[in-house]
């Protein structure tokens, strides 16, 4: 056993040790601008009420959707992968962590050996008075021993553990987040598509009426055959539409079934129903894009790799100085039987201080130390393209939001004028004083309109949504300045 004076040398050392090697870890900055260039300054014309980022899906107004967005965070698949990660991540900060503190276990042992009386060593024994060919054994040991972090490897370890944690922590926000849009997006195409569907099909039912007025007209000499023809084709042109609609819609229902990590076709029944398309929320409180750094959870997971890639550098950096162990042990053995155990006579103790030093093996250390710093650099020009990308998505976003809303209601006031053209010209068609190409036409223009304004509010929807999920909904950021957590 060595000496008291250097045990307790080396102990006082490592509890006066309070520095680790490698680089302290500081957030990057990140310079942004102090607003937003694209802005929504006014409430949009055909929007609810102001709604917050908690559970800011229910701001538009539609139960279904509601219903939905909570299904699929309690059921999807993706999210299911995401919070497994977190689970790995927690116990590798639970490894990381106890690699700190000193470990110990306890072993015994009980043994019954006969001796060959044919072997040299047994004819000798046999020779002994009173030899005893069957001989016992018994041993109990507790075994303790402690990795003394001298340099500060360890706790960068941890460091980076606990960094990876935080950072899946965050991936389950920003997949719930992820999930929640995409659920709201695939809701509100689908809604828009049966929106045009409902419009194609209401023009087919037009065109088919005007087909009958022509053919009328044909069969009385009073119109030539070849209106009768114009009239068919336009109203093949329509029902030509009807499919592809039919087909994306079929495709929306499926996309929501896999959201809700259920097989396609289970909620078809329900979407089947045609509803209209969801309002358009006023978003409220959005911030400044200094914010997006404690708001985006996908920001916070590249900061949080980035923190993790600084630690690692420290753990490689440690490799250069010598590692100290301490390892005890203390038992009883006995060959008698098991009445001498735990007597003073069978007791046992050791005590050895470890040394491990990788002295003449710097050339790898040096390798593994500059591919540590590649990573950090790695992660640090990863976390700063993803601001950018987040400050792009909101300016992005807030300009989709403003001029589709600006088109949907410019498209609404020209549908309204070209339903009231339509309507003029099939009367006047039926008087003689049109013509049935300017019915036709004015058939055209009100089906491409009619569809378009349900397309730029579908858009003006979805790009709320987008304008959600780009500022960060629903993740409240911590007051501490450490991780946050996702709401709803």
């Amino acid at each position: 056993m060595f000496p008291q004076r250097t045990l307790a040398l080396v102990v006082s050392t490592c509890i006066l040790a309070g520095c680790a090697v490698g680089p302290d870890y500081h957030r990057p900055d990140a310079p942004l601008a102090e607003h937003y260039q694209a802005q929504p300054a006014q409430p949009q014309r055909n929007a609810s009420g102001p709604v917050s980022f908690t559970n800011w899906w229910k701001g538009f107004g539609d139960p279904l959707l509601s219903q939905l967005v909570s299904d699929a965070l309690a059921q999807n698949l993706d999210l299911a992968q995401a919070s497994a990660r977190m689970t790995q991540a927690r116990a590798g900060l639970g490894t990381a962590t106890a690699a700190l503190l000193p470990s110990g276990n306890i072993s015994g042992q009980a043994a019954r050996a006969y001796q060959s009386v044919e072997t040299p060593l047994g004819q000798v024994l046999n020779s002994t008075p009173d030899y005893n060919r069957y001989g016992n054994s018994y041993e109990t040991d507790l075994n303790a021993s402690w990795e003394i972090d001298l340099f500060g490897g360890l706790r960068r370890a941890r460091q980076a553990a606990l960094a990876d944690y935080q950072a899946s922590e965050a991936g389950v926000a920003a997949t719930r987040l992820a999930v929640a849009a995409q659920t709201a997006d695939i809701y509100i195409t689908l809604r828009g598509l049966q929106t045009r569907l409902a419009i194609a099909t209401n023009q087919v039912n037009t065109q088919q009426q005007l087909l009958e007025k022509v053919q009328l007209l044909h069969n009385k000499g009073l119109a030539p055959e070849y209106q009768v023809h114009q009239t068919e084709g336009a109203l093949a042109q329509v029902q030509a539409t009807v499919p592809v609609l039919q087909n994306g819609i079929d495709a929306a229902m499926n996309a929501l079934d896999v959201m809700l990590g259920t097989p396609p076709g289970t909620h078809r029944a329900q979407l089947s129903s045609p509803a209209a398309i969801p309002r358009t929320p006023q978003i409220a409180a959005m911030g400044t894009p200094a914010e997006l750094l404690r708001r985006r959870p996908d920001i916070i997971v590249a900061e949080r790799h980035l923190a993790a890639s600084s630690a690692r550098i420290g753990v490689a950096v440690s490799e250069y100085y010598p590692s100290f162990s301490l390892n005890a042990l203390l038992g009883s053995a006995t060959a008698v039987s098991s009445g001498n155990l735990f007597t003073a006579g069978a007791s046992q103790s050791a005590g050895v201080l470890g040394l491990r030093w990788r002295l003449f093996d710097f050339g790898r250390i040096n390798a593994q130390i500059e591919q540590a710093k590649g990573q950090q650099a790695e992660a640090l020009a990863a976390y700063r393209l993803s601001v950018l990308r987040a400050t792009e998505d909101v300016e992005n976003a807030f300009s989709a939001l403003i001029n589709r809303e600006t088109q949907a209601a410019t498209l609404t006031t020209g549908e309204t004028a070209l339903a009231s053209a339509r309507q003029a010209s099939f009367v006047a068609f039926q008087q003689g004083a049109a013509s049935l190409i300017d019915v036709l036409h004015n058939d055209e223009n009100l089906l491409q309109a009619s569809d378009a304004r349900a397309q730029a509010q579908t858009a003006s929807a979805r790009a709320a949504v987008a304008a959600f999920t780009a500022l960060g909904g629903g993740w409240q950021p911590a007051s501490d300045g450490g991780t946050a957590r996702q709401s709803g």
